[in-house]
């Protein structure tokens, strides 16, 4: 089944990471033996190969880079024209992926179907699809450069990510959207941008919801009933993006996924951290919107973890390919569970760009 991974941090692993994402993964994870600046090194599983060989032919791929104000614990740079510079490299990337025949940029609906098209025909020969998105907005400068982003292509956008940012309060922060968060939803909606409710913390999120009634989705976001942290969405955040027909991705790192994981300490073995926990908060989801309209797949791997920190039954992306069976097991029908691999957030990009 064709899969929409919801959440790819790809540019940065190109640029940050230093990952040549055409490469073999195994000849990636030979290159980095030894290194020891990032945890996840030697341990990657996202390749454009591996994309291909799961099936994996569309994507929200991502920009990302934080500003982080004086005195604050959180890597990221020291001014917002910083940030933007590192965005503006990470979109140098797509575009040169795109230029090698390896990516391909959608945009709007002639885009989509096209690309859907093409996949289906003729998979070995089409580049794989990406929508653009920006997580954490404070690489935005003043809202007006937003407008720039959208001629760029970006057609997603979180207004946060970790920490208190300059628009909302992210995950592991307490705080609202402010005046210059409430500029930014206003000039979200005039452009039809797609916003991310992932990382807003409870109070961010609320406030959007006040200010803000254009398109919304949640790329990578598990359910709080499984892992009882802000990061996760409680039932009644859930429901609220159900009533607002939005699609949920379940994302793939392990401390999202069970209880009690310490990082650099827990491993996915000693945690039973497996696909099927994925499962259970997709199941969680369908359970209370009552189907299985409003949940998918945003698996966020290699974004910033590798095998150490994700389920022990996925060595890379292809393996998401397991996720079927699960849900049959569970007794989700065929086109239930093709919803949830990839139509569900397909019919929400034809509805918002139609």
């Amino acid at each position: 089944m064709l899969i929409f991974d919801a959440h790819l941090d790809l540019s940065m692993n190109a640029l940050e990471w230093n990952r040549d994402l055409r490469w073999n993964i195994n000849d990636i994870r030979k290159s980095e033996a030894g290194m020891t600046d990032k945890p996840d090194r030697g341990l990657n599983t996202v390749t454009f190969e591996e994309m291909r060989r799961g099936n994996i032919g569309i994507c929200v791929a991502t920009q990302i880079a934080r500003y982080v104000k004086k005195g604050s614990p959180l890597p990221g740079w020291n001014s917002p024209q910083q940030a933007w510079a590192q965005t503006q490299g990470q979109l140098s990337w797509y575009r040169e992926m795109e230029k090698d025949g390896q990516l391909r940029s959608i945009k709007n609906l002639q885009d989509l179907d096209e690309h859907l098209v093409n996949w289906k025909n003729s998979q070995a020969e089409t580049p794989i699809g990406y929508i653009l998105s920006l997580e954490g907005a404070d690489s935005i400068i003043t809202p007006d450069y937003l407008e720039i982003a959208w001629q760029q292509g970006l057609r997603a956008i979180g207004p946060a990510h970790y920490g208190p940012g300059t628009y909302a309060h992210g995950t592991d922060s307490i705080g609202g959207i402010g005046q210059k968060g409430k500029d930014l939803l206003k000039k979200i909606s005039e452009l039809g941008l797609i916003l991310d409710a992932t990382h807003l913390c409870d109070q961010s999120f609320w406030e959007t919801m006040d200010h803000y009634d254009g398109p919304i989705w949640a790329s990578h976001n598990n359910c709080r009933k499984f892992v009882n942290h802000n990061r996760q969405f409680a039932d009644d955040q859930i429901m609220e993006l159900i009533n607002r027909k939005a699609v949920i991705g379940m994302a793939l790192d392990a401390w999202m996924m069970v209880p009690g994981w310490i990082r650099g300490e827990s491993t996915p073995e000693s945690m039973g951290v497996t696909l099927d926990l994925m499962v259970n908060n997709i199941d969680h989801i369908c359970q209370l919107a009552g189907n299985a309209d409003h949940v998918g797949i945003g698996t966020d791997l290699d974004g910033a973890f590798g095998k150490e920190q994700c389920p022990s039954d996925l060595d890379t992306i292809a393996d998401l390919q397991k996720i079927p069976e699960k849900l049959r097991s569970r007794g989700y029908n065929e086109f239930d569970i093709e919803k949830i691999l990839s139509t569900n957030f397909i019919t929400f990009l034809k509805r918002c760009w139609s």
